[in-house]
């Protein structure tokens, strides 16, 4: 069923969700520049009890702006479980759409509004670097070759024809949400991406892309090891392994 108009007597809530561990000083900058490009939003950074005080900064800009609110984890268990837990809250509090991205400005608040809009026809939406007029500056060859690797390897094992895969800069559809089954997601780590994708496609999510320019990190550091990226690769093969057991998935 395609996405429903939402109606003109409700106006739909939008929070934005920011996971982060040692982020202070990314956070500090970059809240402000999500409210100056969505007024309307509200904003929930997901904070793994990060050493440097990142909940901190983001307790000292609540107390004087409602619209940012902080949801503090006692244990890291990786970015797709402190994902899950900030969809989940958007779910137990009523939101219309969610909008996740990272909190080192690779993701850039200038594209916010564009990928908002994409809701008025998509169950998700995805900031694409793999889309006409996307892109990536400040990568290694190697880290360009990784990361169309994974796409290819998404592509085929899952059966997901967004061009992006990988990326989480995504807006999603809270009433598609709660089709899934978060209990059965797999990936804790940087596999998540693909795999959530997979699943919101399975439940019959329209995806659409909007291009961005994806911008590596000024401030701090990657968290991507090669640990990760072995681990992301057997979560892939084995949740493909699941989808040739389960019903054919719904191509989009």
């Amino acid at each position: 069923m395609p996405p429903q108009p939402v109606s003109a007597t409700h106006s739909p809530r939008l929070v934005v969700t920011l996971c982060t561990y040692n982020e202070r000083d990314n956070i500090a900058r970059l809240v402000p520049r999500v409210l100056e490009a969505l007024p309307s939003a509200h904003v929930l950074v997901v904070d793994d009890s990060s050493p440097d005080g990142t909940a901190d900064v983001v307790r000292q800009m609540s107390a004087t702006d409602p619209r940012v609110m902080l949801l503090l984890r006692t244990t890291k268990e990786g970015l797709g479980a402190a994902t899950l837990a900030g969809f989940q809250w958007a779910i137990d509090h009523d939101y219309d759409f969610v909008l996740n991205m990272d909190a080192d400005f690779s993701h850039h608040p200038r594209y916010l509004p564009a990928l908002k809009a994409c809701m008025d026809v998509a169950d998700v939406g995805v900031g694409s670097r793999y889309v006409p007029g996307g892109g990536i500056t400040g990568w290694s060859a190697l880290r360009h070759f990784m990361s169309q690797g994974i796409n290819w390897y998404s592509h085929i094992l899952l059966g997901v024809k967004a061009r992006d895969c990988s990326g989480a800069f995504r807006c999603y559809r809270i009433s598609k949400l709660r089709e899934l089954d978060f209990r059965k997601i797999r990936s804790r780590g940087y596999s998540f991406q693909e795999e959530f994708l997979y699943r919101c496609a399975r439940v019959g999510c329209r995806i659409v892309e909007t291009p961005i320019v994806f911008e590596d990190r000024i401030v701090g550091q990657s968290k991507i090891n090669i640990p990760e990226i072995v681990r992301s690769m057997r979560d892939l093969f084995l949740l493909g392994l699941d989808g040739i057991r389960d019903a054919p998935v719904t191509r989009v």
